[in-house]
């Protein structure tokens, strides 16, 4: 595999990890700067709303400008974003830098994507797009708590500056390696009769919905994880980190998951048993967290994992569903998912923290089970068409 690709899989990675930081030192953070918890998770969600807009229009921008200057700019504008962040005298000037910090990460992983793609033959362009995304899930085992063990021990600020500092020697080395491209003056007709398409197909569009429900349900608790764990069991600085990294293992481990259940069930099946048995496992979580301190760990720990890998597992099940559905417009859908999870992302972080403001943080499971329940009901209507014209199956490839 071309070297460039794994550098392009390590900027990813430290978007991830800006992504998902927050999560892991919110009440450091909630602290430092003298603001409620509720608050401080209100960085994720801006951060999500952000990135979900900026996805979308960073296509045409990129097009115009060249992935080169675009992943140059992004990197740089990135790195600035991160050192403000660490600099930030107040909870404004924080918000703004998270904002600056999610519209250059939309563009860095729009970028690196493509780029991944181009620089591989033919043959190996999944693996290679694998192997960026796989940052992703990577900056959750090991980033996030890297960054909590140096948010402990030199406060949340020494975060965003570490984050910063390899970004340089990145945009060095991969604005040298990259090959230039003619840039497009103007949008491809082709893309805005694509949106078009997918925006008029009810099952692309359930199946959205899906990803926005469920990952809404998903961080109407994780966004506020550290604070919940430390009301449900107190922990100390190094349980937590553990903690964190037993999700991250359990979440890359749900990511390939999914892709197998949905080529071994069928991308419909899949889309519909994947909210549901995430249902389950979500509703599960507190009641294994109420147990007596002695069958914690043999409860609650396995059920915090099996809840993480349910919730990586519903991205490449969605995708492989929007794919098979409509393959002639699988590039646009899937780049329309890639929003929508984000949108998921700052409609759950935003639902939990209006519970966490009215003091009702272990609510949040139970609040986060019924917008799951939500996506199960889309999942159904997203299936809805193919239990009345099953002969569609052979049509569209989607197995049943």
């Amino acid at each position: 595999m071309d070297l460039r690709v794994y550098l392009l899989a390590a900027t990813v990675f430290l978007a991830g990890i800006a992504e998902n930081i927050c999560v892991g030192i919110l009440p450091e953070i909630a602290v430092g700067l003298r603001v409620s918890t509720a608050a401080a998770g209100q960085l994720t969600t801006i951060f999500s709303a952000v990135f979900a807009l900026a996805a979308l229009v960073a296509v045409p921008l990129v097009a115009r400008a060249g992935r080169r200057f675009a992943l140059s700019a992004s990197l740089a504008t990135f790195a600035a974003a991160n050192l403000i962040a660490a600099a930030s005298p107040n909870y404004a000037s924080l918000f703004g830098a998270r904002m600056l910090m999610a519209a250059s990460c939309a563009t860095l992983v729009l970028v690196a994507t493509r780029l991944a793609a181009a620089l591989t033959v033919p043959e190996r362009r999944g693996r290679a797009i694998g192997i960026v995304f796989m940052g992703i899930s990577a900056s959750l085992v090991l980033g996030v708590p890297i960054g909590m063990q140096i948010a402990h021990a030199w406060g949340w600020r020494a975060v965003f500056v570490a984050i910063a500092v390899p970004v340089l020697p990145l945009a060095l080395w991969l604005g040298r390696q990259v090959p230039r491209e003619d840039a497009s003056e103007s949008a491809d007709p082709e893309a805005r009769r694509a949106w078009r398409a997918v925006l008029g197909q009810r099952p692309l569009m359930a199946a959205q919905c899906v990803s926005i429900a469920m990952i809404g349900g998903h961080f109407t608790l994780f966004a506020y994880l550290a604070p919940y764990l430390q009301a449900l069991r107190a922990p100390d600085a190094a349980t937590l980190a553990a903690l964190f990294v037993a999700f991250g293992v359990a979440g890359v481990a749900g990511a390939w998951l999914g892709g197998m259940a949905s080529d071994r069930l069928g991308a419909a099946r899949a889309l519909w048993c994947c909210p549901a048995a995430f249902l389950v496992s979500m509703a599960v979580l507190p009641m294994a967290g109420g147990s007596t301190p002695g069958t914690a760990a043999l409860l609650f720990v396995p059920a915090m994992m099996l809840w993480a890998s349910i919730s990586w597992s519903i991205s490449p099940i969605v995708q492989n569903y929007l794919i098979r559905t409509a393959p002639e417009l699988a590039d646009t859908s899937v780049g329309f998912n890639v929003s929508a999870m984000h949108v998921g992302v700052a409609l759950g972080s935003g639902f939990g923290g209006m519970l966490v403001e009215r003091g009702a943080l272990l609510a949040t499971p139970w609040a986060g089970s019924a917008l799951v329940a939500v996506a199960l009901g889309f999942a159904g209507l997203a299936l809805k068409p193919r239990r009345a014209a099953p002969r569609t199956s052979a049509q569209t490839g989607v197995a049943r």
